[in-house]
């Protein structure tokens, strides 16, 4: 019996040793990356307001005058310069604020290729139509009009360049979320070496040195933080490998309304689809279809995917457009070419596997709770960096004392 323990014991040990290397080599190749999306995701958790802050030329009206309605202010700019095609409209406005416009190029018909415009967003007073500034979300810049957004596709996607018809970076980032997701079971099974123990992994040594400390900050804070930590990671699978990943796996375990953009193959970014259908009739055929639903909401914004030749219109109040509670505000899609209806996203509404796709990005944002999920996500973000830090400074002690054994 004794002989049994101990090789059962002898099991046990090589078992936790190889899960043991398993974390530190997945921890290490993570690190770097955590620590970035960690304090960026902090800072992001507040873009909006950031952005405004930091760019009031572009939010803030600066004139007098009656605003005009938007989809006219949209109509006017296509007309000025044909290379444009507008890609997304807000369709309601505040009385103070600028008309933010997203944009892309046009097929150029010398090249069959898009036009290069030199930014992807342009600001229009409400009034005159008049520019009042533009940039292209994303560059890699440091100014004032491209820190946020700058932050936000480090975020995601450590702006590593597309190639090969494919976002690299944001496959990247996807990829390493699923070993943090797997990391993260690992790290649970080990921070807990027997049962009798257990209050050791919740517990911080303040008082016994600075390496014990840095330990204890890593393998309780992971702890404490357990389910939170995954659940950033398993959202960040489905912000970076949505149909690709966690649609199909979601599909296994319930049934899923189609999504329109799941049953289309996209056209290359500088291949866009010209619309085949003006704006505004979308915007009676997405009026006509909420009335039969008996909504009360208002059209709050209209988007057109020149890479799936796709229309969609959301619906909310004035100032609700960045659905800062729940799962968001309710979407109609419709063909690009003659209209037909494509489909919804309802909040709340569907199959099980409907709804949980439906929270990932108000889970990972903290956004289903309102302002408290905010606070708490970008603590969360800032708290990934130091597991980071720290799990790299205990590999390093670590490497040390055993280099000093081999000497």
């Amino acid at each position: 019996m004794m002989e049994s323990n101990l090789v059962g014991n002898g099991k046990t040990q090589t078992g936790r040793k190889i899960l043991t290397l398993m974390h530190r080599w997945a921890g290490l190749f993570l690190a770097v990356f955590l620590f970035i999306a960690g304090l960026t995701g902090a800072i992001i958790s507040w873009d909006h307001e950031l952005d405004e802050w930091l760019n009031p030329q572009l939010f803030k009206r600066q004139s007098q005058g009656e605003i005009q309605a938007p989809l006219a202010l949209a109509d006017q700019l296509e007309a000025a310069d044909p290379r444009i095609l507008v890609t997304w409209v807000p369709l309601l406005i505040e009385a103070d604020e600028n008309l933010g416009l997203a944009v892309n190029g046009r097929i150029d018909p010398a090249t069959g290729k898009a036009f290069e415009l030199g930014f992807n967003q342009i600001a229009l007073d409400p009034a005159s139509g008049e520019a009042r500034g533009s940039r292209t979300w994303g560059e890699i810049s440091l100014s004032r009009e491209n820190f946020v957004p700058f932050l936000y596709k480090l975020h995601y996607s450590m702006h590593i360049p597309d190639a090969f018809d494919l976002e690299l970076g944001v496959l990247l980032m996807g990829i390493l979320a699923i070993v943090w997701a797997i990391d993260c079971l690992i790290a649970l099974w080990i921070s807990f070496p027997n049962w009798q123990s257990w209050r050791k992994s919740f517990a911080f040594r303040w008082q016994q040195g600075s390496y014990k400390l840095n330990f204890d900050l890593h393998r309780s804070g992971g702890v404490w933080l357990w389910g939170l930590l995954l659940l950033l990671a398993v959202t960040a699978i489905s912000m970076n490998l949505r149909f690709e990943v966690m649609r199909p796996m979601v599909s296994f375990f319930s049934t899923l309304t189609p999504n329109p953009f799941a049953m289309r193959t996209p056209n290359p970014h500088d291949e866009p689809i010209e619309p085949g259908i003006s704006r505004g009739e979308i915007l009676q055929l997405a009026n006509a279809e909420a009335q039969k639903r008996n909504w009360s909401k208002p059209a709050g914004g209209m988007f057109y995917e020149p890479e799936y030749g796709i229309y969609g219109v959301t619906f909310h109040e004035l100032g609700e457009d960045h659905a800062n509670f729940g799962l968001g505000n309710p979407w109609l899609y419709f063909d690009g070419q003659d209209g037909s209806f494509l489909g919804d996203q309802i909040p709340g509404t569907g199959s099980i596997g409907d709804i949980f796709l439906q929270a990932q990005f108000p889970l990972h944002s903290g956004r289903i709770l309102g302002l408290p999920g905010r606070i708490m996500v970008s603590m969360l973000g800032v708290l990934v960096a130091v597991l980071s830090v720290t799990g790299v400074v205990i590999w390093q002690r670590k490497r040390r004392g055993r280099s000093k054994i081999g000497s």
